[in-house]
């Protein structure tokens, strides 16, 4: 157990995060030498100054206060998301971002993401405590309010195009109504029905590409096609990252010595990088280390008795795995490439804020937990 002034929280999830941030700053200046940019590290460190000043603002409002209110945010998020569409800066022909200047870019569907937790934490909680004994008929009716709910930021952001953060909206939803206890016959229905439209673009792609693109589009085309590259290992990208992992063999080339250059090393590859530098070793280290931090949320909450609490954490939870899982897997050639940054280590302020207002909700989550079990 931490003190964080009046406030109490579990000490290993708190050195866990510095130890994050102490190897993602590193990690970031090492990448800064591909792309020749000296200010990366600096900016990444500021952003965790910013983000640990976020987690001390959202533990004096404390959870209550934003789920009280999550309406309010999921819709000021959506206008951000419709704004972007008009307003934002296009960057390799997605306007994924607005460009704030002297300061950088804002990704909102990384917020939105934050957003969504809380909002469909509060609808479960709602819908459990209205309706303890519901009927399949309830179960359908609250699904489909969740559907429209999740599917919103989902086309906004799909339209961006942004692809990744749309799996990552829909893995949250599928995950926290699984632990919602509605019935398993929606999930078996919804895995039948997502393998078949899958099935069915797929072999709609293979079939007849430009019949593919007349359903579809070039711009979705262009996703499929990058999606399924990974499939032969093919890519100057992925070719590179992978050399530069293979050349750091059992303790690497230490840290500044990446020996080759791939593109978004600071982002999507930033485990290349480190793995080039520390190697084997190293990368067993991080990824323990990964694992550690995903095993207290785990532990955290199966100790919490508040069921909102567990949504929560349930949401983060899969979001983390989901992320972590992607981005390693994609640099190692066993997954197909998203543009799925790995958490805490990968360079970004609006991702790593997004990061830190979750941790922000952990906290908080612990800070009550260790209260109650103190009074028992």
């Amino acid at each position: 157990m931490m003190k964080l002034g009046k406030y109490k929280v579990d000490k290993w999830l708190v050195v866990v995060i510095l130890l994050f941030a102490f190897i993602s700053i590193m990690t970031i200046g090492s990448a800064s030498r591909l792309i020749n940019s000296d200010d990366l590290m600096w900016r990444q460190f500021v952003w965790y100054v910013i983000g640990f000043v976020l987690i001390f603002f959202m533990m004096r409002f404390k959870n209550d206060f934003f789920i009280k209110y999550s309406w309010c945010f999921y819709i000021f998020g959506i206008v951000l998301l419709g704004l972007l569409l008009v307003f934002g800066t296009p960057v390799n022909n997605a306007k994924c971002w607005f460009t704030i200047p002297h300061i950088g870019t804002f990704q909102p569907s990384e917020f939105v993401k934050v957003i969504l937790i809380i909002m469909l934490a509060s609808m479960i909680d709602k819908f459990n405590k209205s309706c303890p004994n519901p009927s399949c008929f309830d179960e359908f009716l609250f699904i489909l309010r969740v559907l429209i709910v999740v599917m919103v930021p989902s086309v906004l952001t799909f339209l961006q195009p942004d692809t990744g953060v749309v799996l990552i909206y829909l893995l949250i939803t599928f995950i926290m109504l699984f632990i919602s206890g509605i019935r398993l016959r929606w999930f078996v229905l919804a895995i039948v029905l997502g393998g078949l439209l899958v099935g069915s673009v797929v072999f709609v792609y293979f079939y007849s590409q430009d019949l593919f693109i007349d359903i579809f589009g070039t711009s979705f085309f262009l996703r499929v096609d990058r999606l399924l590259d990974w499939s032969n290992s093919s890519g100057y990208q992925l070719e590179n990252g992978l050399s530069a992992i293979g050349a750091g063999g059992v303790l690497g080339y230490g840290l500044n010595n990446t020996p080759i250059y791939f593109p978004e090393p600071q982002t999507d590859f930033i485990f290349a990088v480190y793995a080039s530098n520390f190697g084997f070793i190293g990368s067993i280290v991080l990824i323990g280390l990964i694992a550690f931090f995903d095993v207290k949320l785990v532990r955290l909450a199966v100790r919490n008795d508040n069921s909102i609490n567990k949504y929560i954490i349930a949401g983060i939870i899969g979001m983390l795995i989901y992320q972590q899982v992607q981005n390693i897997g994609m640099t190692i050639g066993l997954l197909p490439i998203t543009g799925i940054t790995l958490p805490f280590i990968s360079y970004g302020g609006s991702s790593l804020l997004s990061y830190m207002l979750m941790l922000g909700f952990i906290f908080n989550i612990s800070h009550e937990t260790i209260l109650l079990e103190k009074k028992k």
